[in-house]
């Protein structure tokens, strides 16, 4: 698809995007009372981010997740995982077809944690782990804020999968990615909301701000 036809849906997107974060602030809103889910998350997120400012980077960890979204994200969509390098310095991976969600997946796809909730679930399956959820949710804090302190340290240099897309078109699908991960995630984790509340507050929310362009213009 020609960057040009990109940037034209990015421009359509853009509303979805503000009702995205509307519906964003809702659900953060109605988790707000989950105590016991916030601060161990919180304080996880807070423990990475000393690390993050404070220690050298572990580039070559976060390459290698990059790299690794790359690769679920082609064998999601049925292609083949050719050739993968990693280094501290960068990496890149060599697959037999793509497309804009495999290109900007490792933006807005936290493989890492994914991984804690996957070995928590599977741990908790097995074992019960009902008494280790804060620890859970203190790891999940900080593989979250792993994602989010790395992709932000990373898009401050060029990017080949940014530049391949469309700067605009890229933004656009990687804050929606991300707003939907914590959107439909944040509910899961707290058991405050359900999905159908988000996905309706989502829908909801999108509305209200097309109407209000459809009034001003």
């Amino acid at each position: 698809m020609p960057k040009w036809i990109k940037f034209i849906i990015a421009i359509f997107l853009l509303p979805v995007c503000a009702g995205a974060a509307m519906a964003l602030w809702r659900v953060l809103r109605a988790c707000g009372t989950a105590d016991t889910t916030w601060i161990p998350f919180l304080g996880g997120a807070a423990c990475w981010c000393v690390i993050f400012f404070l220690l050298p980077k572990p580039m070559w960890i976060y390459v290698f997740g990059h790299e690794l979204t790359h690769a679920l994200w082609t064998w999601l969509f049925r292609g083949r995982v050719k050739r993968m390098k990693v280094t501290s310095s960068g990496g890149h991976v060599v697959v037999s077809k793509t497309n804009f969600l495999i290109t900007l997946a490792p933006y807005f796809f936290p493989l890492y944690a994914v991984i804690v909730i996957a070995v928590f679930a599977l741990g908790h399956l097995i074992w019960n782990w009902q008494t280790y959820f804060v620890y859970f949710h203190l790891l999940l804090g900080a593989a979250y804020a792993f994602h989010v302190t790395l992709t932000f340290h990373t898009l401050q240099t060029r990017q080949s999968d940014i530049t391949s897309q469309g700067y605009l078109f890229s933004a656009v699908v990687i804050f929606l990615g991300n707003v939907a991960i914590l959107l439909f995630g944040i509910p899961l984790l707290t058991a405050k909301v359900g999905l159908l509340n988000a996905a309706g507050w989502l829908f909801e929310c999108t509305g209200q701000v097309f109407h209000w362009l459809q009034k001003i213009l």
